[in-house]
Order: C-alpha cells, then structure tokens, then sequence
C-alpha cells in the first residue's frame, strides 16, 4: 500500500488526508481503485507473457543440394537470376567449378569446357623471379602488356594450368579414377615432371600419341624419309595414325577411370575420343577441356559430329566472331544461357544480347548493330587489350 501512495502522489506531494476536505476524498478513493486496478491488469499481461512458450520463428537455414563429388556451391545463394561475368579468374573458376557441380547433379558425362585462349591461370610458379599474374586476357595479337605475345609455350602452360585445376576438383574420387589425357607424350612428360609428389593432383597422367611425337606437326626426332603412300581419306589418314601404335596398340583409357580429362585435343585426337567414348559408355565422365569445338569445321564422320554435337558447352568464355562483333566476348555457365558481352571503354562490361544457343557470326553481327549508338566506342581497340582491361 505504501508503495501505491508513493507512486499515486508524485503529482501532488504536499497534500495531507487532514486537510483533504470529503469529496476530494471520495475523488481519490475512485482514482485509486481505477489506477490500481489497472496496475494490477498490466501485472497479469506482463506475467502471462512471460509463461507463454511463444517463440519468434526464425527462417530455416538454407538447403544446399550435396553430390558425390562434393566439388562445391559456388553460385552463392542465387538471390539474382541474372547470370554474371566473370570478374577475374579466380571468380571465373569458382563459377566453372560451379557449372561442373551442377551439371553432375543432372547427370551429364559429355562435357565440354572452353576458357580463353592463353589464359593465364597463376597455379605454376614462374621459373624466373617475381609472381605470375593471373589473367584471362587472350594474348591473340601480341599484347603490348605481354613481354613475348602468345607463344607456345604459354598455350601450352595454360592448358595444363587448366587440366590441373580440374584434377583437384575431382579428386574426392581418389587418383585412380581420375585420367588427364594429353595429345602426345612430350606435353604428358610435362605434366608429370611439374605435378610428382603433389597429392592434390594425383592422377593417371597419359597421352593419346605415344611415339613422343607432337600432335602439332612434331617436335621430337629427326627428319624421317618419307614413304609414299596410297592417296587416303582424312579420316581414314588421321585414323591411321593413330590406331598404328606399334606393339602398344591404339589408346585406351586406364582401368578404372571415372572421370577422363582431355587436354586441348585437336582434330586427329578427336578421332580417338570418339572411340574411347563409345567404349566405355555413358558411365565414365568425359570432360573436353579447350577442345574449340565450335571452331571445327570437318569431322571424320556424320556419326562423330553428333557425338561432340551432344557434348553439353558447361562452360564457355572467349571471343566472339571479330569480324561481327569487335571487342565483344562471348559467356556460357552451365544451365544457364549464351551472353554476349562488349566492355566499354569507360563502366563495367555491358551484356549486349543474351539466347538459349550460341551466337553464330550472323547473331553476333545483329546483336552488335542493334546497340546504341552511344554504346559505341568511337576507337576501335585491339581484342586482347580489350580482353586484359576487362579482367583487371
């Protein structure tokens, strides 16, 4: 009681029960009962709500998909369904790594991924001092901020930075499931030198041509004569090499591989990809790494153009036609659609048409046409100093 008159008399401390004359104090007695009554309702709410078992709801944590692989989410949580370009190389892997994933978790074993020719990836340490800078700028005209332009060397150090990329990526399968298969034994022996004793890459290391020979038009050996031979069909030719093998016999795939990795096979080695893929079947996962194939014009066979024409483009990024489309680039991520992109000189890169299938030189030609003409750049730049700004 002696705590309600306190809180009660905090308007009027001076007045006395004495003085009050007996209507004020009818006044008060009603004021009080009402004020103490109300006191007494706000009590019970207070306490009521403090033995309710009520709970704010949180939002559930989210449920990413898991495969076999594990090879990764990168893809964030996709809060936009524009599909982005991407940054540099590191975020150009990441997003490859992603469109890999989630073409395994729909199934897909025919493969195949295309990065930018030359790309410098950073993954082998320079022989000569100071860093690699990594870079996916295509070095197709001897870029001023290259010290020697595109060379072989560098297409052939990209192409192996790039097969050992994805041997890390698949070795939750452990190393002997898993091939990197190069064109000849002079870039295998390569490979090896530079990956023995690396646990993250382990792998069965092979070549398609075993002779020691370049695929190229050769770099090891002397000049051998020259036996004339019955006129032949380029199929049956490039056949013919292949599968004459010596005592060796043609190429197959190690026992027990899962996943077969072929680094930038040309013409001639898609010949024996073709065979290898009809027999292991769909159960093994072929992967064309810088297989180029939208730039192959003849295939040995109807039935070997719809094999790579089945081959699911997971990842692209490189050049558009030039011709067409100065400066422009072209981007695909698997499931999503084809992109096609120019960086101007001044902003961020500005997707310029985006289609279900690749851009052919007429669509590309459209695309660029139907910009604006104040998307235009006045200058026109070299495509591998557009590309180097672009990844900067």
């Amino acid at each position: 009681q002696d705590d309600n008159s306190c809180t009660l008399s905090l308007s009027s401390p001076s007045l006395s029960s004495a003085t009050l004359s007996q209507s004020k104090k009818s006044t008060m007695t009603r004021k009080l009962l009402i004020i103490t009554g109300m006191a007494a309702a706000s009590m019970l709410a207070v306490t009521a709500f403090q033995q309710t078992p009520y709970k704010l709801k949180t939002p559930p944590a989210a449920q990413y998909s898991s495969s076999r692989l594990s090879i990764g989410k990168v893809f964030g949580d996709n809060t936009t369904k524009e599909q982005q370009l991407p940054k540099d190389v590191k975020d150009a892997i990441s997003k490859c790594r992603g469109a890999v994933q989630k073409a395994l978790e729909n199934r897909l074993s025919r493969m195949d991924v295309e990065m930018p020719v030359g790309a410098n990836f950073g993954v082998e340490k320079k022989k000569s001092s100071g860093g690699r800078k990594s870079s996916l700028a295509s070095l197709t005209d001897g870029d001023s901020s290259s010290e020697e332009g595109l060379t072989m060397e560098k297409l052939d150090t990209s192409n192996r930075e790039l097969a050992r990329l994805f041997v890390e990526m698949f070795q939750p399968l452990g190393g002997q499931h898993i091939s990197a298969v190069f064109n000849d034994e002079s870039l295998a022996d390569e490979a090896r030198a530079l990956w023995k004793g690396d646990l993250s890459v382990e792998c069965n290391i092979v070549a398609i041509d075993r002779k020691g020979k370049r695929s190229r038009g050769g770099l090891m050996g002397g000049k051998k004569k020259k036996k004339k031979k019955k006129a032949v069909g380029f199929a049956s030719k490039m056949a013919e090499e292949l599968e004459d093998d010596g005592a060796s016999g043609p190429f197959v795939l190690p026992k027990d591989t899962e996943v077969a990795l072929f680094v930038a096979p040309g013409p001639k080695e898609l010949i024996a990809i073709e065979r290898i893929c009809n027999e292991v079947g769909m159960g093994t996962c072929v992967i064309l790494l810088n297989a180029r194939l939208s730039r192959v014009e003849k295939y040995a066979s109807n039935d070997a153009r719809k094999l790579f024409e089945d081959f699911e483009p997971v990842w692209f990024l490189g050049a558009a036609s030039q011709e067409d489309a100065p400066g422009c680039l072209m981007h695909r991520a698997y499931p999503g659609k084809w992109l096609l992109a120019r960086k101007p000189k001044v902003g961020a890169p500005k997707t310029i048409a985006i289609q279900d299938d690749i851009f052919t030189g007429e669509d590309c030609a459209e695309a660029y046409a139907s910009m604006e003409v104040s998307d235009l750049e006045k200058t026109s730049e070299k495509l591998a100093m557009n590309v180097a700004e672009w990844f900067k």
